[in-house]
């Protein structure tokens, strides 16, 4: 009965006092205005070993309708597959000057992969005879559409804001989707609460790395990218650095997509193995803690509501209906059925497996890995920012 009571507890906090996280109501819907002069703008993305989605991402970018002076520089990170010519072909018959391809130089101690990329990419934007007034940074995996550059800036514009990120709509097309995907943004949501994030005054923060428009003047007054090197979150270690230096914002979004498919439980399992442990700074106090605590909160509820008796099964029944409740606006935006919200229990002791597995793969010295590279902390030296 006292356990059922603490994860009535848990999810009444969660529901009223979280920040309405889980009504998912920080979006992209803000209309799009025109600028008296359109700040400089450039879109740098990292690739490694992107053959499979780089054409698309960058034909969408080479599309962009910006009407103020902008330019994409591609890092090709050692890749092995020919991503860096696939992507030049996207921009044949386009304005092919725009684009500039960058061959990434090996990756030094004390950074990980995708830092050094973005750090390479910075370094030229920033060599460009008109430097950028905002930085767009967004994975090769991402499908802007045609006026996304002029919303984005627009809208950062408007509101002072050093850093804009959006949560992009990723895939949910196969059963292992269905199952991980809208869970993966309804936890993500829970962590930081878009509305705490996007207020000033709180100190939480947190970005989606996929999209991310920051000025690069503030970029720069923060100690750039350098400042974070060694970080695995790369996006909220960068909206922590960033916060720093004036407000922040972060929403989903549908118009914004990946076309990364992960289609099978494989797939989800090296997502988020790759950075569970990192999220628990790899400390096995937290790890524990995280774990008793999601047992309470997700396990309990359906296991006495399936087989306990008295006013403890009512509860918990109570507790897992309201745990269904909670994640409905999520499933709604996936436009998955609001019958999966029962399912979030055994969806949330996936992905505890899938965080001990994190933990183990980093007492194995194989933390972060990913594209064949091993890069949690312990190896790089730089711990992320707390």
């Amino acid at each position: 009965m006292v356990l059922v009571a603490i994860a009535l507890a848990a999810w009444l906090y969660l529901i009223l006092g979280r920040g309405g996280f889980w009504r998912c109501l920080d979006r992209d819907d803000w209309r799009s205005v025109t600028l008296a002069e359109w700040p400089s703008i450039a879109v740098v993305v990292p690739a490694r070993n992107e053959a499979d989605q780089i054409g698309t991402s960058m034909a969408a970018l080479a599309g962009q309708d910006y009407a103020g002076p902008w330019s994409i520089i591609l890092v090709d990170d050692e890749s092995s597959d020919g991503t860096a010519e696939i992507a030049r072909r996207a921009f044949i018959g386009t304005s092919g000057e725009r684009l500039h391809v960058v061959a990434g130089r090996p990756l030094p101690g004390g950074w990980t992969g995708k830092l050094w990329a973005l750090r390479q990419g910075i370094e030229t934007a920033m060599s460009l005879p008109r430097k950028p007034e905002y930085l767009l940074l967004t994975d090769a995996d991402i499908v802007h559409p045609r006026d996304s550059i002029r919303r984005l800036v627009t809208h950062a514009h408007a509101n002072g804001l050093v850093l804009l990120s959006l949560l992009v709509k990723l895939s949910c097309e196969t059963f292992a989707e269905r199952v991980a995907i809208p869970s993966f943004v309804f936890f993500f949501q829970m962590l930081y609460p878009f509305a705490w994030v996007n207020r000033p005054d709180r100190a939480i923060a947190a970005a989606a790395g996929g999209c991310m428009l920051l000025r690069a003047e503030a970029l720069v007054k923060a100690g750039g990218i350098e400042a974070i090197r060694g970080a695995l979150i790369d996006d909220c270690a960068l909206a922590r650095l960033l916060k720093q230096h004036g407000p922040i914002w972060l929403g989903l979004t549908a118009r914004v997509t990946s076309n990364r498919h992960y289609t099978s439980f494989a797939d989800i399992r090296a997502m988020v193995v790759r950075s569970a442990y990192a999220q628990l700074r790899y400390s096995p106090v937290l790890l524990g803690t995280t774990l008793a605590a999601m047992t309470v909160t997700y396990l309990v509820p359906p296991v006495v509501a399936l087989s306990g008796t008295g006013p403890a099964r009512l509860l918990a029944a109570v507790t897992w209906v309201l745990m269904a409740v909670a994640f409905a606006p999520t499933l709604r935006f996936y436009r998955c059925s609001p019958a999966w919200g029962f399912a979030l229990p055994a969806i949330a002791l996936l992905y505890l497996i899938f965080t001990i597995d994190s933990a183990w793969q980093y007492a194995r010295g194989r933390g972060g890995t990913w594209k064949g590279r091993m890069q949690a902390h312990v190896q790089s030296g730089v711990p992320d920012l707390p």
